[in-house]
């Protein structure tokens, strides 16, 4: 288990470098973009903007991404004691706190964690998941995004919702002043083709950042998911499950699709979404997971 905790500190330090990243990005194009129309205004507004948007990313993103995903609270045991008695059980051989519960009204077999530490932690399951899973399956997906929330995954890929949205509409807004602004005929034109280049670049960087922070950690949440089980072919088993699953999903996003445990799309994904793919093959996590001696 040593993985477990050692991913801890790793995480940590990339949100801070993942909010570095986001100001240093802001606060760039808000200083070419001043440059370009001649004012400084752009670029204080760039600098709060940017400040302000971190803010309400480390405070609101799993509220933002729940919210995105029509997430149900489970406020109770009593609401659903199946699911709320498995997660407790985990939680209890894992050392964590009990995460809030949330239920998402879809078909389709999936599931996320979200939240800034695992005192403030959530997990959303689907409806489909609850009623296509048994439950050494079940309980493999639910040890999967508690390692999630144990290796601090959760913090950093939530706020890469939030921020890689707010870069797409910053970037689109640029490009719409570059079009529809005369500005100033001074203006040296090289800028404007930088801050041009730099509006339609942003969008594609901050997915960049999505897939670094995604691959590997679906690897480890997998790893550390089949420890706490013991039982690494209940996963197994749920992952082939969630592979053969063709139900459609209302609420998938791109901005979101890192979050969960299998990419939303599934098979009906166009070029662009297999261009970005957020996860890696399932194919590839079911025989590693098939693979792993646990005694």
């Amino acid at each position: 288990m040593a993985s477990f905790y050692t991913q801890q500190e790793k995480n940590i330090k990339r949100t801070y470098l993942l909010f570095s990243a986001f100001l240093v990005l802001i606060i760039g194009i808000g200083w070419i973009f001043s440059y370009v129309f001649n004012s400084q205004y752009i670029l204080y507004f760039a600098v709060i903007f940017s400040a302000l948007s971190s803010f309400i990313s480390y405070w609101y993103s799993d509220k933002i991404a729940l919210s995105m995903s029509r997430a149900i609270p489970v406020k109770s045991k009593e609401e659903n004691p199946y699911l709320w008695n498995m997660v407790e059980n985990l939680c209890i051989t894992a050392g964590l706190p009990m995460p809030k519960l949330y239920i998402i009204p879809e078909s389709q077999i999936n599931a996320f964690a979200t939240g800034r530490n695992p005192q403030n932690a959530a997990i959303a399951v689907t409806e489909g998941a609850l009623s296509k899973l048994e439950n050494e399956e079940l309980e493999g997906v639910l040890a999967h995004e508690l390692s999630h929330i144990g290796n601090r995954d959760i913090l950093v890929s939530t706020i890469a919702v939030v921020l890689a949205g707010i870069i797409s509409i910053l970037a689109d807004f640029f490009l719409r002043m570059t079009f529809w602004s005369r500005g100033n005929r001074d203006n040296n034109d090289i800028f404007k083709l930088i801050g041009i280049a730099l509006a339609i670049l942003a969008p594609i960087g901050a997915t960049l950042i999505q897939l670094a922070i995604s691959r590997k950690r679906e690897f480890l949440a997998d790893a550390t998911g089949a420890l706490l089980t013991r039982y690494p072919e209940g996963l197994a088993n749920a992952l082939e499950k969630i592979q053969k699953d063709e139900s459609p999903m209302q609420v998938a996003s791109d901005a979101t699709a890192h979050l969960w445990i299998n990419n939303p799309f599934k098979n009906k994904m166009s070029g662009f979404h297999k261009l970005f793919m957020t996860h890696p093959p399932i194919e590839e996590r079911i025989k590693i997971l098939r693979g792993m001696n646990i005694n």
